[in-house]
């Protein structure tokens, strides 16, 4: 590794980032690619359902979801779906 003390501030500050993402799991490092994109469609895109109202019964399951993530539960897993759909 090279001493911080002899990199320009630029440079000292890509290190860090770089020491950051070696220690980071495949899954921690995916979220951040996926949130990464989002965010940016978004900048380039705009948000298409902005000014729409949403239903009762899909803001009630969007709350219950919210709440089972926020309870550590997660959803059936993509590999899953697709071979129960047969898209293999």
């Amino acid at each position: 590794m090279i001493y911080s003390e002899s990199l320009s501030p630029k440079e000292r500050k890509k290190n860090e980032v770089s020491v950051t993402v070696a220690q980071m799991s495949k899954d921690e490092l995916k979220d951040i690619i996926a949130m990464t994109v989002e965010q940016k469609l978004l900048e380039l895109l705009g948000d298409p359902d902005e000014g729409l109202e949403i239903r009762k019964s899909v803001r009630q399951r969007l709350l219950h979801q919210k709440k089972a993530v926020a309870a550590g539960e997660r959803g059936e897993p993509f590999e899953d779906v697709v071979r129960r759909l047969g898209l293999e």
